[in-house]
């Protein structure tokens, strides 16, 4: 058993392009030669070796801590198991959490190909065999090397972090890796239509609680026509929902990359595809990550841009965006300020992000398809849907029960609906219309560049409605659509109600 501390640093600085880190002293095993081979004596006889090492980290640590660990030809498993403490600290400082993760012989670079799983602060072991591993790691060979057993102290106490790490090499025989099989990219579908989805979604192979299984029948409870998955910096769950997707259901691949300075979306990427995230804004690595999921086919999407938690809200800006999350489960407070930080996107004019809802459920209680985006799509496949995620053609609802639709027509029968925008002269009329349903008793808004131009509120009793707008093209820069629920009784004073459903914008004139 050996002490691991700051006397046994062998290498601190940043990984390439990367966040701060510090490398410390390897482990090593006795159970090897000089040269890295098993002894021949033991070669057949199957067996374990431990090493149990401790350390301590200050408050200020760097973002990440490498243990090495100098793995001998002849291992067919490697487990590790990790405890720290968690002293008191005064009210309102955070005290310990420490994530952890592996890297194989393959090194520990920035994007490189050594990435074999983590976990975060969710589980306290992990295993690795060719055959299987723990959910949130990929299975494959235990080669020789030094691997990097990743430890990301994501808060520290004042008094310090004590951490403890058992590591386990089993020999014997290596098994076969099984390959890997992911869900399909195209379901049955209904031609171009409006699906519904959720963009936001984590199982055991992260921080959730529910299995694959369990979230495939969640959303198909949930009147859902497609989902992504999104587990917290692991590629580990696009192999796990094979044969959960159907006709009636698509499965997306996806990532939640969860930084030091904010977590966003890669959605709908390649199967297998892994995303880096281990760096700050500071770091400028994001562009090239962003660059990555776009090589990999997908979108990228920052997520509750305005979240209370450490680490969770966007410091990276918009540019390199394809989307933002605007609606992340229950409509609070946080919501409403990323509403009022994307309405202020769009009075900028250029440019615009569409705004998408989902419910980053992890586990029960907590529903799946709570928001969620109504896409309308050529078809119920992963290149339409995406497609239609990013050119804003869509609308955010609480559920399945609650149906929204925008269009602006003007005097000479040209029409425009969501994510669209109806070039006329800016002397021409238009007919603004907002068709409601499923939400009883809501309230029907019109908004635009220069705020709440129209509203009225349905009767108790009725639960779908119309409201229109008639005005021209010069008064209005675009316009979009709210569903709200009617304020609280003893909410604070002139502010709306809970959102039931949201649009994105029409827009108005030549650009």
């Amino acid at each position: 058993m050996s002490a691991v501390n700051r006397r046994a640093v062998l290498r601190l600085g940043a990984a390439t392009g990367g966040a701060a880190a510090v490398t410390l002293a390897p482990v090593d095993f006795a159970n090897a030669s000089e040269t890295g081979q098993a002894s021949e004596t033991d070669q057949d006889r199957p067996r374990t070796e431990t090493r149990t090492v401790r350390g301590h980290l200050d408050t200020g640590a760097p973002d990440f801590v490498y243990v090495p660990v100098r793995v001998p030809r002849g291992v067919r498993r490697l487990a590790v198991a990790y405890s720290y403490d968690r002293p008191q600290t005064p009210a309102g400082t955070p005290g310990n959490a420490l994530d952890i993760g592996v890297f194989d012989e393959r090194g520990t670079e920035l994007g490189g190909d050594g990435f074999r799983g983590w976990s975060g602060g969710f589980r306290t072991e992990f295993a690795i065999s060719a055959e299987e591993a723990t959910p949130g790691y990929l299975a494959g060979p235990v080669n020789a090397g030094t691997w990097h057993v990743a430890l990301g102290p994501y808060t520290v106490a004042p008094q310090g972090l004590d951490y403890e790490l058992t590591i386990t090499l089993e020999y014997g025989a290596a098994g076969t890796t099984p390959r890997p099989s992911y869900p399909r990219e195209r379901a049955g579908g209904r031609g171009r239509a409006w699906y519904r989805g959720d963009c936001h979604l984590h199982t055991v192979h992260s921080d959730g609680r529910r299995t694959p299984e369990e979230v495939a029948a969640a959303a198909r409870a949930a009147g859902l026509d497609f989902i992504v998955t999104t587990e917290h910096n692991t590629s580990s769950g696009h192999r796990a929902w094979r044969g959960l997707d159907g006709d009636d259901l698509l499965i997306l691949c996806g990532e939640e990359v969860t930084t030091r300075n904010g977590h966003y979306l890669a959605l709908g990427i390649d199967p297998g595809t892994f995303v880096d995230w281990r760096y700050r804004a500071r770091d400028d690595a994001y562009p090239r990550y962003a660059r990555r999921i776009h090589r990999a086919g997908g979108l990228v999407v920052p997520a509750h841009a305005h979240a209370a938690c450490i680490g969770c809200s966007w410091k990276f800006g918009f540019r390199e965006a394809d989307a933002v999350e605007v609606w992340n489960g229950e409509w609070t407070a946080e919501e409403e300020l990323s509403l009022a930080s994307w309405e202020a996107m769009l009075r900028e004019g250029g440019d615009w992000l569409p705004a998408m809802g989902n419910s980053d459920a992890h586990r029960e209680p907590q529903p799946v398809g709570l928001a969620q985006t109504v896409v309308l799509a050529d078809g119920l496949d992963r290149r339409s849907v995406l497609a239609g995620i990013a050119a804003g053609r869509s609308y955010l609802a609480e559920s399945s029960a609650v149906s929204l639709a925008l269009t602006v027509t003007d005097e000479r029968g040209h029409q425009a609906g969501i994510g669209e925008r109806l070039d006329a002269p800016p002397e021409r009329r238009i007919t603004v219309r907002l068709d409601a349903s499923g939400v009883r008793g809501g309230v029907l808004r019109l908004i635009t560049d220069q705020g709440l131009m129209r509203s009225t509120e349905l009767s108790s009793d009725i639960n779908s409605g119309t409201l229109t707008w008639e005005t021209t093209v010069s008064l209005v820069a675009y316009v979009r659509a709210e569903v709200r629920h009617r304020p609280a009784d003893g909410g604070a004073p002139g502010l709306p109600g809970a959102m039931a459903a949201m649009s994105n914008p029409v827009f108005l004139g030549g650009r």
